[in-house]
């Protein structure tokens, strides 16, 4: 979208932009969590996320594995923008799945921000899987959304509690950090083959909050 002054298409809001401003991919995958003030929440988000650095290590040259916000954004930061940008430049994007997750609107809003980038990158090579990789933390009480539940993979590690051993090395989580894992690499390698050498990840913004993931029920009581 070289020299196009101040088009929008799809995600993108683009400016004057000049010939080879690239996408440089930074992250192999984007961690879209619903914050935790408790220790159940914070401790599976970090030992996944320390399996999954574990284990993408050997595939990526000078690429960190993974963005998480909590580690990579500051106070000043034009948040926004410093996650739009980072969701176009990593490979793929881990869901962590709480019936919290859902019910916020900024995650939802990650959510939809990834399919768009899936949509474009779809243009690029055949997808050979989505980009989105829901990991189950904690299910719904009623069912999982069909956003997760119609995925054609998710990994399920509800049965994680605070007695759980370390992910990286425990023979019940391993089989599917390694489906998640070559699922992030084959992407790696076919994004750093066919992104265009033109495209330019400071234009990428984030889309409108979408609706809730399911009906929301009505607080009003009959009266008697």
């Amino acid at each position: 979208m070289a020299g196009v002054d101040g088009a929008r298409v799809g995600g993108y809001a683009y400016g004057k932009l000049e010939w080879g401003q690239a996408m440089a991919i930074r992250y192999g995958c984007f961690f879209s969590y619903a914050h935790g003030r408790h220790e159940l929440m914070r401790r599976f988000k970090n030992a996944l996320a320390d399996a999954l650095r574990c284990y993408l290590e050997p595939h990526f040259d000078n690429e960190d594995e993974l963005f998480i916000d909590t580690e990579q954004l500051g106070g000043g930061d034009d948040l926004d923008h410093k996650i739009a940008r980072a969701m176009c430049e990593s490979v793929c994007m881990i869901l962590i799945y709480t019936p919290k997750y859902e019910a916020h609107a900024y995650t939802r809003r990650e959510y939809a921000a990834m399919r768009l980038l899936e949509a474009e990158r779809a243009a690029w090579y055949p997808l050979p899987s989505h980009l989105i990789i829901p990991v189950i933390m904690t299910r719904h009480p009623d069912s999982l959304p069909p956003q997760i539940s119609q995925s054609s993979f998710y990994v399920d590690f509800s049965h994680f509690t605070m007695a759980t051993s370390d992910l990286k090395s425990n023979p019940d989580f391993l089989p599917d950090i390694d489906k998640m894992v070559q699922r992030i690499a084959t992407h790696y390698h076919h994004q750093k083959k066919h992104t265009p050498p033109s495209h330019d990840c400071n234009q990428f913004v984030l889309p409108d909050v979408p609706p809730e993931w399911r009906a929301v029920p009505s607080l009003t009581f009959p009266k008697k």
